[in-house]
């Protein structure tokens, strides 16, 4: 946690981080493209650590150190010894994309804390056979749905392996359907999470239209190369044998047919690859059993396994954490990276534009992180967006005649105003070539309908 907080402000906050943080000054029981809890933590994080870059990022460094504690206890209640233990909280430790949801505030630096604890609880109430567990599981994936939608794929692949394996024991599965624990933990899923499915109904399902947004830009061939590099090459291969160690076991078995449905319905759905991570995870720190027992007493193994795990992970930690020099982000797979640079400066040059022109003017962005860093570095600006969740906040006043549009193509302008000139493109001053570099600002004027009438057209979801 230390270490993530020190090297917190050598980049700059990501674009999910600007938006979270303007979201979080209207809180909401839900937003267009997302459950309201991750800006609640921007929110609070502010208000109790302070506006600033660190401040932002003390929850996601808590969420990284429980991680770790989690995924250490469930190794534990495998029967883990304290090497198997240690192996696991290293490898989460070392992690890509542990460290890189550990690093930013993003909405799966809760989530992966939500499945792994869900996880131990399933685990807990399968082998030690105290169906209380049950309602504790309910509850955390009732509450996780404030943060993601996602741990309905948990709890399907959780069903499918409860369902497919009923048949095969006498206890364990076939049990768990007549304990009443078991349906009171559902039941208090539900009841938890009603509100979300309340804001969803009210509101027309806006999460299947994201969801359908993003699966149009999503890469399937890429996906299980990505579930490689979420952690790292030796971890991955742990993460096999314990896949396959669980499948072995009888009371287990359950929870790795969910790993792999899971897994396959983040595939099928057109879900990027982190979406799942929290089923790679646990197939990892079971694996850290095995592992361990494997390498016992034998000098060889234990070198092999070790320097095959942290040394894989040499490459991930120096691409998760900001230590790149800012001309190698243009190589690095790591988009979060490449997206948290440049923000005071563009804000600056928009902020240039926007004074120079009369009162009234109001700047429209083309995309949330663009209207949140306005917001953080230019708070007298006022800015508009049809980006997401922003469309619901606009339009701009009927008395807005000049418009600053900062990314949006100026063929889609022009028809829409009596004037449109150009005033450059956005330079970041960084080198890096991100999603902003480059893109066109232009000064319009004399719109040819009401905002009212003009603001559908501006809508977009991403």
């Amino acid at each position: 946690m230390v270490t993530l907080l020190t090297l917190s402000p050598l980049y700059g906050y990501h674009r999910d981080e600007l938006y979270f943080r303007l979201l979080g000054q209207t809180p909401a029981w839900g937003y267009f493209d997302q459950p309201p809890l991750t800006p609640l933590l921007a929110r609070l994080s502010t208000e109790l650590f302070g506006d600033t870059i660190v401040g932002l990022r003390v929850v996601p460094a808590l969420c990284a150190g429980l991680l770790i504690l989690i995924g250490a206890a469930i190794t534990r209640e495998l029967g883990g010894s304290a090497s198997a233990q240690t192996l696991a909280a290293a490898g989460l430790g070392t992690g890509m994309f542990p460290l890189v949801a550990g690093h930013t505030l993003l909405t799966q630096s809760a989530d992966f804390v939500f499945w792994m604890a869900c996880i131990l609880c399933v685990l807990r109430a399968l082998l030690r056979g105290d169906g209380r567990w049950w309602l504790a599981a309910g509850a955390i994936a009732g509450a996780a749905t404030f943060n993601k939608h996602l741990i309905v794929l948990l709890i399907t692949g959780l069903a499918t392996g409860l369902l497919i394996t009923v048949g095969l024991a006498v206890k364990g599965p076939r049990a768990v359907f007549s304990d009443r624990w078991f349906w009171s933990g559902a039941c208090l899923a539900a009841v938890i999470a009603a509100p979300n499915l309340l804001y969803q109904v009210t509101n027309g399902w806006p999460q299947l239209t994201m969801a359908a947004t993003l699966s149009e830009s999503v890469n399937r061939i890429m996906f299980v190369p990505m579930l490689v590099v979420l952690l790292s090459i030796g971890a991955y291969v742990i993460a096999v044998a314990g896949w396959i160690w669980l499948r072995r076991r009888q009371e287990t078995r359950p929870l790795a047919i969910a790993a792999l449905v899971t897994i396959l319905l983040g595939w099928l759905s057109g879900g990027r690859a982190d979406y799942v991570a929290g089923s790679l995870i646990f197939a990892f720190v079971a694996g850290c059993v095995p592992a361990a027992v494997w390498m016992e007493g034998r000098a060889a193994r234990r070198r092999m396994v070790w320097w095959g795990l942290l040394g894989s992970s040499v490459v991930g930690i120096v691409v998760a954490l900001p230590l790149l020099p800012l001309p190698a982000l243009g190589f690095s797979p790591n988009e979060v990276s490449r997206e948290s640079v440049g923000w005071p400066r563009f804000a600056a040059q928009v902020a240039g534009v926007y004074r120079a022109l009369p009162p009234e003017t109001v700047v429209l962005t083309a995309n949330y992180g663009e209207a949140g860093a306005l917001d953080r570095f230019a708070p007298d600006i006022s800015t508009y967006s049809g980006h997401n969740e922003l469309w619901y906040q606009g339009p701009p006043p009927e008395a807005a005649q000049t418009v600053v549009a900062v990314g949006l193509p100026p063929e889609q302008l022009r028809p829409r105003f009596a004037r449109c000139e150009s005033e450059g493109v956005i330079d970041h001053g960084t080198g890096v070539a991100n999603e902003e570099q480059g893109l066109p600002i232009t000064v319009c004027s004399g719109p040819r309908t009401s905002w009212a009438t003009a603001w559908p057209d501006f809508k977009h979801a991403s």
